[in-house]
């Protein structure tokens, strides 16, 4: 074979070891890019998209939420009547409970998704003794200087009760024993330099009740809530005392948004979007009632619809509950509640509260959507 024939061969192998060469590199390259698009895909639907923002859900997802009307629903009703949730392709249900013993169990199950609830014994013993549910986001606190859940006196008493160690020996209502009232009593007392001994400790459930025994001078002091603190003021019965946040528990942990295990782990990307949703709506409430900017019509419009309190003057009156623009609760208040239960014997059984409270959505939605400063 001469060296004319030999050349031609060298040549013709090369152009095809060549050529194979870029097919593997393009096959290379095109298994590569379909990783990444992959990958891409899976992040929109899980997480985000590239501009930062959720995407909406493909399908209508429902979420059903447990909720009574209360003030610190704010942040739902907000959501829902603003579209926030719709953007998201969410549809919202609101079902009402009679008591906590009913619904701990269906949320546990599944059966709900979300619902709001208070620190107290029973509420932890629930979860000691296998109801899961998670603590996902705030849902009520005092706001330093204006708390919405703070202590009055009697009017004709202004001049005898001037500092909290002038309770003593008084009657002091209070709604419930072994809960977060209890515990803020409890706080108050040792702010004082009081003991229960020193105090005529009156459980009265009934907030309303409590506005009566002003009137009829059964009490001298009570644990009173808004809009019934301005109300009570109003009519000349009580005057406010103190103020809880700023005297002697700044970081009381009041009220809990809750979540099933199955909404916050198995319906993820249903709950992240969910929770961003009820951050929106925390943050329009707070721009009104805190920051004193946005529509204050609509949004108190939508509390007026909502709640019990319908009339949009007291709204501007009242101290509204604070609720955390970025979801996050007092987690460390809420260890020192459970355990001022445990000590009182409230609670029987253990709970684990790293596993109960569940802050991993709040922070995952807060790095999507930022941080509200």
């Amino acid at each position: 074979m001469n060296r004319k024939i030999l050349t031609l061969i060298a040549f013709s192998f090369l152009l095809v070891t060549l050529a194979l060469a870029g097919c593997t590199d393009k096959s290379k390259e095109d298994t590569e890019q379909a990783q990444n698009t992959t990958e891409q895909e899976k992040g929109n639907t899980d997480k985000s998209s590239s501009d930062g923002t959720l995407d909406p859900l493909e399908e209508t997802a429902t979420v059903t939420i447990a909720e009574d009307g209360s003030a610190s629903g704010a942040g739902f009703y907000i959501a829902k009547e603003k579209g926030y949730f719709k953007e998201y392709n969410i549809n919202i249900e609101f079902v009402k409970f009679g008591n906590s013993d009913q619904m701990l169990p269906a949320l546990a199950a599944g059966k709900i998704d979300v619902a709001g609830g208070i620190s107290s014994a029973s509420f932890f013993n629930s979860i000691a003794q296998g109801i899961d549910v998670r603590m996902i986001a705030d849902k009520g606190h005092n706001i330093k200087g204006d708390s919405y859940f703070t202590f009055v006196i009697r009017k004709d008493l202004q001049d005898e009760i001037k500092d909290y160690s002038d309770l003593k020996g008084k009657r002091v209502a209070v709604s419930t024993k072994n809960a977060v009232d209890d515990y803020i009593f409890g706080r108050m007392l040792e702010h004082a330099g009081l003991t229960r001994d020193d105090v005529q400790f009156t459980l009265m459930s009934d907030f309303g009740n409590m506005m009566a025994a002003m009137g009829n001078k059964q009490i001298a002091a009570a644990l009173q809530i808004e809009p019934l603190i301005t109300q009570g003021v109003e009519k000349g019965l009580h005057v406010r005392f103190g103020d809880v946040a700023e005297d002697f528990a700044p970081n009381a942990q009041i009220a809990m948004v809750l979540g099933s295990p199955k909404f916050v782990s198995e319906n993820r990307d249903v709950a992240l979007r969910f929770m961003a949703a009820y951050l929106k709506g925390v943050r329009d409430y707070n721009d009104v009632f805190v920051k004193d900017k946005g529509d204050e019509e609509a949004i108190i419009n939508i509390m007026t619809e909502h709640t019990a309190l319908e009339d949009p003057e007291l709204w501007k009156k009242v101290a509204v509950t604070g609720l955390n623009p970025n979801g996050r609760m007092f987690v460390e208040d809420i260890k020192k509640q459970y355990n001022m239960y445990k000590e009182n014997g409230g609670i029987k059984g253990e709970v684990d509260l790293d596993k109960a409270v569940d802050m991993s959505l709040v922070e995952d939605v807060v790095d999507i959507i930022g941080e509200y400063k």
